[in-house]
This record gives structure tokens, sequence and C-alpha cells, in this order.
């Protein structure tokens, strides 16, 4: 049986349509996918994004375990701040891709947000790690929370508007920084490439707070917008972009390793080895040229070899269709390749992404 958020009998009134995703009963869309995508860059949506999973990590090993399990170094974060990171095999495959806040400076408190299809894996790694190293540190699932996602480039008028009380925090919040407030974890972080905040609170708080939003007409979105958005936004999708079978280096996240420090961190020698490979593969950005549309793992014939479509989709932004693909060294911006639609051979041009960032069409 499918799993349901504390939304679900909200997202049902409001005509969504429905769909499995990881196991979860979520919307796909509430009517017009393009309308909810336009929404978000235009103006401001919210995404009920509660079958992600939120976990705290405390103890007196939180951040030496953190420090093995990430390969970005949570030891840079000071209270407030939120890092992304992948969490490796020893063989450098991606078991997931996260966001790791440090909750406080006195405290040896964390918290992950992972993803919902990967969340149950990720915490038996979590603990496996933790018994094998012998860390003083737990990991607790907080199943009491929900999560909503406001996007847009009003998103800071809409949430003050709509919940008052916390606009201090709002307007005072940087990028990539989260602040608490009472029961509320607040944070200015997102998938779209937009402005906008991820609100953690408890379960039965979140119909009220969607319902605030709302009547400040904040649009409601689903897992359709949030995908064609995500992707002009040139940002990667667990099990698309990256997976157990390749790294962050052939993912087009090398920025996320850290590699400067002598820290040993869980899949590093693995990535110092493929780092010196001459022809490790990249991910780059596709715009089609032809009429058609690209869709994940169609194949892409390059002058360096070939190489595939992860993800791809038309994008409402740019107006025309886009991909991430993962192709050969060598490969560069500009260039054109072919790429294999249903219809036959398409030309697409090579570009580097994000698409779009802030409303700005970048490529």
């Amino acid at each position: 049986m499918l799993k349901r958020t504390v939304l679900f009998d909200m997202h049902r009134a409001a005509g969504a349509k429905m769909v499995d995703f990881g196991g979860w009963e979520m919307p796909l869309h509430y009517g017009s996918q393009i309308e909810e995508h336009l929404a978000v860059r235009s103006g401001c949506g919210m995404f009920d994004v509660s079958h992600m999973r939120v976990v705290d990590v405390a103890g007196a090993d939180a951040l030496r375990a953190l420090q093995l399990l990430l390969a970005n170094d949570a030891g840079r974060l000071v209270a407030g701040k939120a890092l992304y990171s992948c969490m490796l095999r020893h063989d450098g495959g991606v078991l997931d891709d996260l966001i790791v806040y440090r909750l406080a400076d006195d405290t040896a408190t964390y918290r992950l947000v992972v993803n919902a299809g990967t969340a149950d894996r990720d915490l038996a790694w979590l603990r496996q790690v933790r018994e094998e190293r012998a860390f003083d540190c737990e990991f607790r699932e907080r199943s009491d929370l929900a999560l909503i996602a406001v996007q847009g480039p009003n998103a800071r008028a809409c949430v003050a508007r709509a919940v008052p009380h916390i606009e201090p925090v709002v307007e005072a919040l940087g990028v990539f920084c989260a602040a608490v407030l009472d029961q509320w974890f607040i944070a200015r972080t997102g998938y779209t490439g937009e402005d906008g905040f991820e609100i953690a609170l408890p379960e039965p708080q979140a119909a009220q707070l969607w319902q605030a939003l709302a009547a400040v007409d904040v649009a409601a979105c689903g897992l359709g917008a949030r995908d064609t958005l995500r992707l002009e936004a040139g940002m990667n999708l667990y099990g698309a972009e990256m997976d157990e079978s390749v790294t962050p280096l052939e993912s087009g996240l090398a920025w996320t390793v850290d590699l400067r420090t002598a820290r040993d961190f869980i899949g590093r020698s693995a990535l110092e080895r493929q780092r010196a490979e001459p022809h490790l593969r990249q991910l780059l950005g596709l715009k089609l040229l032809d009429r058609g549309v690209l869709r994940s793992h169609q194949s892409v014939v390059t002058a360096q070899g070939p190489g595939e479509i992860t993800s791809g989709t038309f994008g409402p932004t740019i107006g025309c269709s886009i991909a991430l693909a993962r192709v050969p060294a060598g490969v560069a911006p500009k260039e054109q390749v072919s790429v294999a639609l249903r219809s036959g051979p398409a030309k697409a041009v090579v570009c580097r992404p994000p698409f779009v960032r802030h409303g700005r069409v970048l490529a």
C-alpha cells in the first residue's frame, strides 16, 4: 500500500492527479503542470515534500560520523548553515545526495534531509557505519514533521504575509541558511533554481500553513513542475544523474567533494583513483535544435564517442526541449551532437547547466 503525507486529503480535494513516487502517493499536478512551473518562475508556488526523510544526528561523535559518511566536509558548518553533499559507497558510487544542517554551535546536533526513495537504505547505512566505528551518536527519524517547500521570486514576501510571526526570520535568513523558531525549522533552500524556503513543522500544523499560503495566492504545485524546474536549474535527480553505479566526479558534482583537506571519508580513495583517469565522463546540458522531446536513456552521438541522456523534457521557461547527458571527456559547450529520438536522429547543442537560474535564461 502506498504511503501518504499528512496533506493527502487536501491534494485530493484540490483535484490533484496522484501518482506513485517512491512508494508514496503524491500529486503530479493540479491541472496544468506548465502553469505550475511558470507560477514558480514568475511568482510563488508551494510543494508538499513531506515524503522526504528528516533525520536528526546528535551525540558526542556526531561530527566525526558525518565527516566519515559524507564526501563534503560537515566540519565547515557553523550554526544555521547548510551544506549539500553526496554519501558514498566505498567504491565511490553515490548512495544518496542530501543536505546537512548544523543546528547549534554549543551542541553536537545536525539535521539531514534525504531522498524518499533511498531513506530506509540511508538509515541502515548510517547505523551500520556507526556500529562498525563505535561512534557515540544517534540517527533519529523525524516522522513527526511535515515538509513544505515555498519557491519563487515572491517566496519571501508570500511567506511573511501568510505567517506574519516568522517574518523577521525569513527577512534575515541568508541563502543556504536555516533557523529554528519554536517547533518550526525554516531553511532558505530549494530545488527549483529560484529563491525560497523549505519549512519543516509538526504534522498537525501542516494543513494550516498550506491553507495560509493558498490564501495569499501561492500556487499548489506537483512533482511534474518540480522536475521541470530542477532540470532547467541544472540540478541532479537521484536515480537519474547519479546512483550507486556512478560517482560524483562523473555526475557534475565534483564541487561537492572535499579532496583539498586530509580528511578521510568513505569513497575517497576510489575518487582519487578515478580523478587520475584521462577519459573521465562528464555531465553536460543539451538543447534540442530539431523538433521532438529529449528523454532519459536516449543515445547521444558525439565526435568523442557515445553518451546517454540522464534526464530530458520540455523546458517551459526556455521554450524548447532540454536534457542533462553523461558524455565523454572532450565534449565541450557549443558543440553539436546527435540524439537518437524515436523519430530518428536529431541535432542538439551542448551547453553548461544551469539553463535557467533566478528567472533568467542562461543557456
